[in-house]
């Protein structure tokens, strides 16, 4: 009988909950920076201070910038969350040519249907969904 490996089950399950971990980690610095880069209250100065500690005493950093800064971490993420659903907003409405009028609206399904690219069913749907 071949032996394939002699790793027992319990170094298996060690070896799944330290890789976990070890991601569980880089999500949390990764975290730390983006936050740390999306403040604009802290001077570049201080934005490589906080790297620099992050890269040489990783643990202590992560822990004291979660004690120092934690509170406006949460603040910033929901207003950087803001600003870039205004922005996709801004570019749906763009993109859609919407945000006229239901009277512009209407004129442009006429034209449409005068130009026979709507179906007279199609026409009274989608009127219907603008009048309403």
């Amino acid at each position: 009988m071949v032996v394939l490996a002699d790793v027992s089950f319990g170094q298996v399950l060690l070896a799944v909950l330290e890789v976990f971990l070890f991601a569980a980690w880089l999500m949390i610095l990764f975290v730390i920076i983006g936050d740390l880069f999306r403040d604009h209250e802290v001077s570049g100065w201080g934005k490589a201070f906080w790297v620099v500690f992050l890269i040489f005493v990783p643990f202590l950093a992560a822990l004291v910038y979660l004690i120092a800064r934690g509170d406006g971490m949460r603040e910033r993420a929901v207003t950087a969350h803001h600003e870039q659903q205004k922005q996709l907003d801004a570019y749906i409405r763009q993109t859609a040519g919407s945000g006229g009028t239901p009277a512009d609206e209407l004129t442009k399904l006429a034209k449409l249907h005068d130009d026979h690219k709507l179906s007279d069913e199609e026409f009274e749907r989608a009127k219907s969904k603008i009048v309403a």
